[in-house]
């Protein structure tokens, strides 16, 4: 990327706009008011999502990674606007979507689609697999040279659905086969965009390998972008190009996945890394396997300047006065930390676009176990 594609923004109030992101989010804020008494009167905010910035580009594949409650799904709502943001920017395709009414949005919204995470409660019980994956050509008024039924049999077959099951129930298909109904659903459309939000966390193993191959073949078939938001890391290195990872409503570490998962910075990313399970059993008592001390903050309240270091080993007083900005310490490579793990040779430690530092080690460590 050229100086002239994007500028590098130390400061981490808003990313650069890469010539060829097909949907930009900047400072993207969702606050949850709290009400107390009979007037409803506010008392405080739940910040679900608070200030991240990130690019998605077409054609590539994003993994939104993080601890359940960290803001994942409703970064994903926020930008289908499911979800009205309380603050920050979306832009799809050069037009800012963020306060567009929904008169305006309907036509975009063949372009931005979403796959739920519940394949039992995201399909109406009483309406046939016709009538679902037919509905979005009757809301969008979409007509077809061959008529709507043979439509929805193609996409059916294209996401290794029998045709003839047209006329069926959800009650009689598996957890697999409902998913795949809402992909098929989610593609009536052709889409340019789709948020798929934990597609495969209500699966079995097995039936979790044939969703993410189907979704990886359908994006070399169709063009596809995705927003893939998943817990589980060894899902989100197999389909994603690029990781970002959330911690508290923040966006804590972005990066390439192989950068990501060979040398992690941030030390969240680090701990994450070390809870996915090696299946050799050499490798897996050579391995650190570090215990985060402490319990996830809550966002109602969180933590001031970085969020991470109520529970970081690497805590210094910098970490508790200072919010370190989403700085690129290497190509293509975003950390927010103070003391990051592999850093690049010539950076100084408590320097991540701040003023002041010092040497990290007086932070409580974690537990760390091996084998």
């Amino acid at each position: 990327m050229t100086a002239a594609d994007a500028t590098e923004d130390r400061s981490g109030a808003t990313e650069a706009v890469a010539s060829d992101a097909l949907l930009s989010v900047q400072g993207l804020e969702k606050h949850f008011p709290v009400t107390k008494g009979l007037l409803r009167r506010q008392v405080g905010a739940v910040k679900a999502v608070d200030g991240i910035s990130f690019d998605v580009r077409k054609g590539e594949t994003l993994g939104l990674v993080g601890e359940s409650g960290c803001g994942k799904s409703t970064t994903g709502r926020l930008i289908t606007r499911l979800l009205e943001p309380t603050g920050g920017k979306v832009v799809f395709e050069g037009h800012d979507i963020t306060h567009m009414s929904q008169g305006k949005l309907r036509p975009l919204r063949r372009d931005i689609q979403m796959i739920f995470q519940d394949p039992y409660s995201s399909l109406n019980p009483r309406h046939t697999v016709g009538a679902i994956v037919g509905a979005p050509y009757r809301i969008q008024g979409v007509q077809t040279e061959q008529g709507t039924k043979k439509a929805v049999q193609e996409i059916l077959a294209l996401v290794g659905l029998n045709p003839e099951h047209y006329n069926r129930y959800p009650h009689e298909f598996s957890g697999g086969q409902r998913q795949r109904i809402g992909i098929a659903r989610t593609l009536a459309l052709k889409p340019k965009l789709i948020i798929a939000d934990e597609p495969v966390s209500a699966l079995d193993v097995s039936i979790q390998a044939q969703v993410v191959n189907l979704l990886e073949d359908l994006q070399n078939e169709l063009d596809l972008t995705y927003l893939i938001v998943a817990h589980d890391l060894s899902v989100i290195r197999h389909i994603s190009d690029r990781v970002a990872v959330m911690y508290l409503g923040k966006i804590v570490e972005l990066a390439d996945r192989k950068d990501l998962y060979e040398s992690p910075m941030h030390p969240y990313t680090t701990a994450l890394m070390s809870a996915v399970p090696v299946p050799d059993p050499a490798r897996r008592r050579d391995r650190e396997r570090i215990r985060l001390q402490g319990d996830v903050p809550s966002p109602l309240n969180p933590p001031p300047a970085c969020r991470f270091h109520t529970r970081c080993w690497k805590v210094q007083e910098i970490c508790r006065t200072v919010e370190p900005p989403l700085a690129e310490l290497a190509p293509r490579h975003r950390v927010a930390c103070h003391f990051p793990e592999n850093a690049p040779a010539g950076h100084s430690p408590g320097n991540t676009g701040t003023s002041g530092g010092t040497t990290p080690g007086d932070g409580q460590g974690p537990a760390v176990l091996t084998g």
